[in-house]
């Protein structure tokens, strides 16, 4: 908990939980100026490749770059949780590989992988920041593991995938992420 956090209360976690299934009913319908309206400087925070997505134009490109991969994304809620500072929304992300991901070509597999998005709001009820957790193994298996290897078509394909995967294994993580303090706990 943050200190400076008002105590939780039906009308803030009716009011947050509202915000985040506008925010996820918007991705889903590609309406970028709703889902961004939803912040007031849009923030994320992708913990499995370690990267962060700052401002406007960044989480544009984020957008635009996730739905070239995956043009049907869509997600499946499977609960929310309130904290004092969060709404935690655990959920399936699913979609069809249709377009490169990174420096990965479109395998055309589908994926469904359950992931974790914690809504983090300031004090003043902004919402912040969307962290999200997932296993980025569990989505690579279903996308190139989808691959027949029985159809030699599919042989450089493979290739292709497993190149670009190792290309954008050697990217930085954001310093943001890998600098952190350890919180000061009472006794």
């Amino acid at each position: 908990m943050q200190l400076g956090h008002p105590m939780l209360t039906a009308e803030i976690r009716a009011a947050r939980q509202k915000l985040v299934l506008d925010h996820f009913r918007d991705e889903v319908r590609q309406e970028w100026d709703d889902v961004l309206s939803t912040f007031p400087h849009p923030h994320y925070e992708l913990i499995p490749t370690m990267q962060v997505h700052d401002g406007d134009t960044a989480v544009r490109g984020y957008y635009h770059d996730t739905r070239v991969a995956f043009p049907d994304q869509d997600h499946e809620i499977i609960a929310f949780r309130h904290s004092d500072d969060a709404v935690i929304a655990e959920f399936w992300l699913l979609g069809t590989h249709l377009g490169p991901l990174g420096a990965i070509p479109a395998t055309g597999s589908r994926f469904r992988v359950r992931m974790t998005a914690y809504f983090l709001f300031d004090t003043d009820e902004n919402l912040v920041c969307e962290r999200v957790y997932f296993d980025t193994l569990t989505m690579l298996k279903q996308l190139i593991g989808g691959l027949s290897m029985k159809n030699p078509k599919n042989w450089l394909l493979a290739a292709r995938c497993l190149k670009g995967l190792l290309s954008m294994s050697g990217d930085e993580p954001h310093p943001s992420l890998v600098n952190t303090t350890s919180p000061a706990f009472a006794d």
